[in-house]
């Protein structure tokens, strides 16, 4: 996160992802958990640490807002029909 993203939780911008990569991927998962990115789910949970996979970087695990689990491979998981359904936010 950026020192800008720290300061202002409300995004500037939207677009859509183009191209699948490892930030897409991770974006990916949070939005399939309820969170708009990384910044949104780390102020909701207090400052919860993101549970990685080591090998690939991509979220492991995350708290849903109903305190349930969503646990994920450490394979990619964002097929190439979903690549334009995920959402990059700019702050």
């Amino acid at each position: 996160m950026s020192c800008a993203a720290q300061n202002n939780s409300r995004p500037k911008t939207m677009s859509r992802a183009k191209r699948w990569n490892a930030d897409v991927e991770n974006l990916f998962r949070f939005q399939q958990a309820g969170y708009r990115d990384e910044f949104e789910y780390i102020q909701v949970k207090h400052g919860a640490l993101v549970d990685k996979w080591p090998e690939t970087g991509f979220v492991k695990k995350l708290q849903l807002r109903d305190n349930t689990f969503y646990y994920y491979n450490r394979n990619r998981e964002c097929q190439d029909e979903d690549v334009n359904k995920v959402k990059v936010y700019a702050y």
